[in-house]
């Protein structure tokens, strides 16, 4: 099942949310700032964990760790494309952070899992494109047999969740 909220991704008590890191996983702008802040000290530990195990985290790729203060059990950290007018493989990379993420949240139990609009702040990804790209990967996961119950789309802003609306056909009232 499908879920748009319009909100705060930080608020959602799910198994699993994502959050948009950057490769470092140190924490940044935008979502990852506010997951971070939200989620205290613990998330930026097991970040550092997983920088000095394997250096870090490649963009299209997801690691998990702790939710910290969160009502969420888990962060699934995931890098996102910066896009830079789309001819450097950007949409493919889009699709394999939704990929990897719901691999990761099923490799551990998650039955529910968040997602906010990745790359679609400060990396510039087109929002209508990104939310094409966010849905679809979804609904092909879905599609197949699988454990996860419900993904939840989180959009902080009214753009996102228009768009998203009107992708997954909700705006025939």
């Amino acid at each position: 099942m499908v879920t748009l909220v319009k909100g705060d991704i930080t608020k959602l008590a799910v198994d699993a949310i994502v959050n948009a890191a950057n490769t470092s996983l140190l924490g940044g702008g935008g979502v990852d700032g506010a997951i971070h802040r939200a989620g205290g000290p613990a998330i930026l530990e097991e970040c550092k964990k997983i920088r000095a195990k394997q250096g870090g985290c490649a963009t299209g790729k997801a690691v998990i760790t702790t939710a910290g203060l969160l009502p969420a059990k888990f962060v699934i950290h995931t890098v996102g494309p910066v896009w830079n007018g789309g001819q450097q493989g950007e949409r493919e990379l889009l699709a394999s952070c939704y990929r990897s993420s719901l691999q990761v949240a099923v490799a551990n139990g998650v039955k529910t899992i968040a997602f906010p609009n990745i790359s679609t702040g400060i990396y510039g990804f087109p929002k209508p494109e990104a939310a094409g790209i966010a849905i679809k990967e979804v609904q092909q996961y879905l599609a197949d047999e699988n454990p996860l119950h419900e993904v939840f789309f989180v959009c902080f802003d009214d753009e996102n969740y228009s768009l998203y609306k009107e992708r997954l056909g909700w705006n025939k009232a």
